[in-house]
């Protein structure tokens, strides 16, 4: 399953996200060993420049998307912590995006 998320991001906060992805991105050792616990198959994440603002579109693939995110609420790894606190710090709410195409096979 492939879940997507949009939120928006405090325009004064976008570098310190830019700068938590880098950082992520080096550390992507320690984020695979999350996707082991947290039945995580594949993230990405993007920050777009809107005429309303900047926006985190973020996404996650997993087999069962609301295991993964109870796993990772519980997680007991420091960079899940890290990630957490960034994202609570430099996001401002999710963007109600409606789906419009999800085809399976």
């Amino acid at each position: 399953m492939l879940k997507i998320k949009v939120s928006r991001v405090r325009p004064d906060k976008v570098e310190q996200l830019r700068a938590w992805l880098a950082e992520a991105t080096r550390r992507a050792d320690e984020i695979r060993e999350t996707f082991v616990n947290e039945g995580v198959t594949h993230e990405q994440g993007f920050i777009l420049e809107t005429t309303n603002g900047p926006v985190f579109v973020y996404a996650v693939e997993s087999a069962d998307y609301e295991a993964a995110a109870r796993a990772f609420q519980e997680s007991p790894f420091p960079i899940d912590a890290e990630h957490k606190a960034v994202l609570a710090e430099v996001l401002d709410g999710e963007v109600n995006v409606p789906l419009l195409l999800d085809v399976r096979l």
